[in-house]
Parts: C-alpha cells; sequence; structure tokens
C-alpha cells in the first residue's frame, strides 16, 4: 500500500510519497475519501465461495453498511495469466465507490482540484471514494485480485461517467 499525490501540472515528480496507513488515511481523509486497514476474523481458504470471503470480514462490512446506507454487496475476482491492455479512463460514479481488497492489488487514482492522488491497494486495503469523484482503475497488465464490493443501490455501482479527459495517460501506471 503506498499513496502517491501530484500536482496535475507535474505528472513525474510526486510531491509526497506516503506508506503508513495512518499517514495515507488523513491525507485521503482531507479530500473526503475513506482509507482503512481491515483484518479477517478468518483464514480465508484458496478457492472459498463468496459466502466465506464476506463471512471473514463480517463485522467490518455490517459497520460499514449501516454507517454508509450500502445496501448491496458482491464479490468480483479478476485474474489473468496473460497480459492485457491498459486503457485508463478518468470517470465519476453516480454512487460511492467501496472496495475491500481481499487478494491481489489495484491503483485507485483520484484528481481532486489541481492533485492527483494514486492509491495502490493490496490486501486488508479498504477505500471509499464518495459519488462524483473523479477517478480512474488500474488493475495491472495480468489483473490479479479479490474485492468485496458495496453499493448505495442494488443496480451495482451504476454506469461510470466518462469525462474524456486523457490526464490517465500523463501518470505512473500499477506495473511501473
Amino acid at each position: 500500500m503506498s499513496l502517491t499525490v501530484y500536482h496535475c501540472s507535474t505528472p513525474d515528480i510526486p510531491n509526497k510519497v506516503l506508506t503508513h496507513a495512518e499517514d495515507i488515511a488523513a491525507t485521503l481523509a482531507e479530500q473526503g475519501v475513506r482509507f482503512e486497514r481491515w483484518q479477517a476474523v478468518a483464514p480465508i481458504p484458496s478457492g472459498a465461495d463468496d459466502d466465506a470471503v464476506i463471512a471473514a470480514y463480517q463485522g467490518d462490512i455490517d459497520r460499514l453498511m449501516t454507517a454508509g446506507g450500502y445496501r448491496c454487496i458482491d464479490v468480483e475476482r479478476v485474474s489473468s495469466r496473460e497480459p492485457q491492455p491498459v486503457e485508463l479512463r478518468e470517470c465519476t460514479r453516480e454512487e460511492d465507490l467501496v472496495r475491500l481488497f481481499v487478494a491481489g492489488r489495484g491503483m485507485f487514482t483520484l484528481r481532486v482540484g489541481d492533485y492527483v492522488y494514486a492509491l495502490a491497494c493490496e490486501k486488508n486495503d479498504l477505500i471509499v471514494l464518495p459519488a462524483g469523484t473523479r477517478h480512474w482503475v488500474d488493475m495491472g497488465e495480468t489483473p490479479h485480485f479479490v474485492v468485496i464490493r458495496l453499493f448505495n443501490t442494488c443496480a451495482q455501482g451504476g454506469n461510470a461517467v466518462f469525462t474524456g479527459e486523457p490526464i490517465a495517460e500523463s501518470f505512473a501506471r500499477l506495473d511501473d
């Protein structure tokens, strides 16, 4: 887990790089974004079904669902042994984006004003982006992750609304 902060005008020069969960959480909280590290209450065996994955984090999930008004939950699994073309496009969503990494990794990059916040997530990382936050998601060239997703509505996050701006291509990627 790490958070790299850039000014939009200098995508090759980070303003700061953070690797401590408390510092990452505090920096993102200033932007209205929630970041936490959760621990499973039981080991999750390889090949566990969705119910077992959710049960391992059930207490924290229940707390967050109640506090955030989330109504639906699922488990998303992505895995590829072959390199995939990576197209990064900035978007917003009509509802909060809530992801808890159970395995693997991914990068959520947010644009807030003149700054870009690139959060590399790994196992046990929770991120909550408020609805309307400009962001893009990088799964890497060979995606591999399992995430628990929470939704405000059962429409599974609504459709992404792409901004049409090419900013994502200027910043470091997950595999860089």
